[in-house]
């Protein structure tokens, strides 16, 4: 396994992390396949596990939970996530104070950890003004109940007002954001993210880096039953279209290569970004995992980048 600095910061992550979002709790509701997963990450060096309180109710955060806090706590760095509503209460969701330091104990306690090390935004609120986002933010941290803050597909323009006020103002700034990133959603992270992050020195750590399983090349041959993006309409409808099933299809010549999975390719090209400090992948069997490391460490070429670069630009 690879480290990289989160961003400017002094944490290192693993350049794989493993995250919880459609996986455990919903995909994976089977304690000891759960347990399975996190430890073979774990053992292959993974230190970067992400959360949300939204995944599957919180039962996600619980699974999970229920493992990490076996390991040694100082060993992890753990992460969560705050915004989407948790009940029908009018104050139960949102970037308000009041919903930031309620939420952070909730997701602690189904963590069973003390602290997070990074505590992100899930979305942008535009209802509640920014100094309060950053001032609660900053209060977490300064409770001792996160060690970093970060945002989530927030627009740059946001990120960079975050960071702006909290910088005047002496509080802590984010030092991550996680969007969407992949050969086959690029254009936003790459034309808008990356310019302003990777100069203020913001890390991102990217979510859906296999385009929900579509650049692993298990939709060559048509839909699989029980399948991501078979089950999901709407996913199915934004990325199983018949050019983007070609571009994988011709992206694995390159991959054989190489010696490696089309699945190692695909993380490998994203942390080809300096800006990038981790690929969050999912995994419902242990196998996947054990793929998905594999990236780690594997440096592409320039002219293999080019060769990339003419089939997803076709």
């Amino acid at each position: 396994m690879e480290y990289r600095n989160l961003g400017r910061s002094g944490l290192k992550v693993s350049e794989v992390s493993l995250g919880g979002w459609v996986t455990f709790g919903h995909n994976v509701n089977d304690q000891q396949m759960v347990r399975d997963i996190v430890v073979k990450a774990y053992e292959e060096g993974v230190n970067f596990f992400d959360q949300a309180d939204v995944y599957a109710r919180g039962k996600s955060e619980e699974m999970m939970g229920q493992v990490l806090r076996e390991l040694p706590r100082h060993t992890l760095v753990i992460s969560s996530k705050v915004y989407w509503p948790m009940s029908d209460d009018v104050n139960d969701r949102g970037l308000s104070r009041k919903h930031v330091l309620e939420s952070i104990d909730g997701s602690l306690k189904r963590l069973g950890t003390d602290y997070l090390d990074i505590y992100f935004a899930h979305r942008y609120d535009e209802n509640v003004p920014m100094d309060e986002i950053v001032m609660a933010f900053d209060q977490v941290i300064r409770d001792g109940k996160a060690m970093y803050w970060g945002t989530s597909m927030w627009p740059a323009a946001r990120i960079a007002e975050a960071v702006e006020f909290a910088k005047a103002h002496g509080l802590h700034a984010p030092v991550t954001e996680q969007p969407e990133y992949s050969m086959l959603r690029r254009e936003r992270v790459e034309n808008e993210i990356l310019p302003y992050t990777e100069k203020a020195g913001v890390g991102l750590v990217v979510w859906s880096p296999l385009a929900m399983g579509l650049l692993t090349g298990k939709y060559d041959e048509g839909r699989p039953e029980g399948a991501r993006l078979t089950e999901n309409e709407n996913w199915g409808n934004n990325f199983l279209t018949e050019a983007n099933i070609q571009k994988v299809r011709d992206l694995k010549p390159i991959a054989d290569e190489l010696g490696i999975t089309r699945a190692q390719l695909a993380l490998a090209w994203i942390l080809r970004q300096k800006g990038v400090s981790s690929v969050i992948t999912g995994a419902t069997k242990v196998g996947q995992i054990e793929d998905t490391v594999k990236a780690a460490g594997v440096r592409l070429e320039e002219d293999v980048q080019r060769r990339i670069e003419e089939i997803l630009t076709r």
